[in-house]
């Protein structure tokens, strides 16, 4: 079983995500969302680059351009068109899927074999995310539903193949690496399909400061540390705290209702991760995720 202390480090993560929602509708420019994932990524990546003063080599360009493009390019984009499209609880809950894609994909890749208890893990955490959804009263947007689906499929495959391609680089470099990527390719795409931004004022400088330094950098620090460590099931139940978070801030921040519905899915996404916590344990009845050093 994972340590406490890479649980909690790693849960960092989700539990500062939740707070795009609120950040971006109450902060950002209306519109843009490609343009705020490219702000809110390529900055830090360039800044975690400097202090890393280092390059990939060989192989590793394609490998880093793909993780790039999975967990940041497309994550992100996907992760604010949600987020304009859907209320921030609602926005962050229709990821659930994703700790699911996660079993499915590590026994693809990986080799690993598919729990029972894992998969069960997963679907409680959707029943639980299902109970904020439906507790919030609230018609979801098509067009933001399935942005919230493909971010969390995206996230999925950057989960997994994160954790089968482990360069003999420390940690940083290789979050570095990523985000710089990743932020690189979401330029281009921003050009292309939005309108020009406009004039910035301080909420939203702010807001992407926040969004850069804090939702951005540290947290895709713990995150790529905890795949690192734990299993990739257990680091994507973490995943569920991010909607319970989102939903928190609404209620704290914007007044938004809470209903019995929703205070059961809360203590059952707490529940949830819990569980994918301790089916994320190697047992008779699973076999080992092969070593990540193997991989590459």
């Amino acid at each position: 079983m994972p340590k406490p202390i890479d649980i909690a480090l790693t849960a960092v993560a989700p539990i500062v995500w939740g707070s795009t929602y609120f950040v971006t509708t109450e902060f950002l420019p209306a519109d843009h969302p490609i343009a705020m994932a490219a702000l809110r990524i390529l900055p830090a990546g360039c800044l975690l680059l400097l202090a890393a003063r280092q390059l990939p080599q060989g192989i590793w360009w394609a490998r880093i351009f793909l993780l790039g493009v999975l967990n940041f390019t497309l994550f992100t984009s996907l992760l604010f068109v949600a987020a304009y499209r859907l209320p921030g609880g609602v926005a962050a809950t229709v990821g659930a899927v994703q700790p699911l894609m996660v079993v499915f994909l590590s026994a693809l890749v990986l080799g690993s074999v598919v729990s029972v208890s894992a998969v069960l893990a997963a679907m409680m955490g959707v029943a639980a995310v299902g109970l904020l959804v439906l507790g919030s009263g609230i018609t979801l947007d098509p067009i933001g539903l399935m942005a919230g689906i493909g971010g969390a499929a995206s996230m999925a495959a950057g989960t997994v193949f994160t954790r089968k391609w482990q360069p003999d680089v420390p940690l940083l470099t290789f979050t570095a690496w990523q985000m710089t990527a990743g932020g690189l390719c979401l330029v281009p795409l921003a050009i292309l399909f939005e309108p020009m931004l406009p004039p910035l004022e301080l909420p939203n400088l702010l807001g992407i400061t926040y969004l850069a330094l804090v939702g951005g950098a540290l947290t895709y620090v713990l995150w790529f540390r905890g795949i690192s460590r734990i299993e990739p099931s257990a680091v994507s139940a973490l995943g569920f705290l991010s909607p319970l978070s989102a939903v928190l801030i609404g209620w704290i921040l914007l007044g938004q209702a809470l209903t019995w519905l929703q205070i059961a899915g809360a203590v059952t996404v707490l529940a949830a991760v819990s569980a994918g916590q301790f089916v994320g344990r190697p047992s008779p009845h699973t076999l080992p995720i092969q070593s990540s050093q193997s991989q590459t």
